[in-house]
């Protein structure tokens, strides 16, 4: 499936120049000019990266950029800011406030395509047919199969996809919000709840193993998948 990217612009021209240039590179592009219209985008879909320019009207792509890495929706999204600010304290500015990278104007599409590109490999998640093993516990996609020393684990379809996401990101908190984001998705809209019954079901499924003890809840903050005591 092609990557789909987000370009904010509102230089029309650059715009035009920018989703010409992507689409020919096999890229989904959709492309709006200003922030406010980037958010509306966002709440439908996702983008897979964000083109995003540094003088916009209304919020500038910095302050767009920091919100973006506020908000756990989108704190995960990878952003290339585009700017015809090319001092080193203005590139320092983009990536602390989040940016992946820091494209100066005027640029050639093909660099462009190629830094995309590079960002999206260097920020993808793990492949969901790579089978991941965690102290023991060993998760395939493809045959949709989870062992622990060799010994099939019954698991269900959510708990499945729930371990994965786990097993993929261990050691970090995460919310039920951000559980229910990743794993159900963002236009699902269930109860925070629903969760901790699912934990529950997944413990259940890998307590004849002992890796119940993988998942750990985290008082106050949500849970982890965590291999350390």
């Amino acid at each position: 499936m092609a990557a789909r990217i987000l370009v904010v612009e509102d230089d029309e021209a650059v715009r035009q120049m920018l989703t010409m240039a992507l689409r020919r590179s096999g890229f989904e592009v959709e492309a709006v000019e200003d922030g406010e219209l980037a958010r509306a985008v966002m709440l439908e879909r996702l983008p897979d990266l964000v083109l995003l320019d540094w003088m916009l009207p209304g919020a500038s792509g910095i302050e767009l950029a920091r919100s973006f890495k506020r908000d756990h929706h989108t704190r995960d999204l990878p952003i290339i800011m585009l700017t015809a600010r090319g001092e080193e304290a203005d590139r320092v500015r983009g990536l602390d406030v989040g940016a992946d990278d820091y494209v100066v104007k005027p640029f050639s599409p093909r660099e462009l395509v190629a830094r995309i590109k590079a960002v999206l490999r260097r920020t993808a998640p793990t492949t969901s047919e790579e089978p991941v093993e965690v102290d023991g516990l060993r998760l395939d996609p493809v045959s949709h199969r989870v062992t622990a020393g060799g010994t099939s684990l019954e698991i269900g379809p959510t708990e499945f996809r729930l371990l994965h996401f786990f097993m993929t990101h261990p050691e970090r908190v995460f919310s039920r919000g951000q559980l229910l984001d990743n794993v159900w998705g963002t236009n699902v809209y269930i109860e925070e709840r629903t969760v901790d019954v699912h934990i529950r079901r997944l413990r259940q499924s890998l307590a004849p193993s002992g890796h119940d003890r993988l998942v750990q809840t985290v008082r106050g903050a949500g849970y982890r998948f965590s291999a350390q005591g």
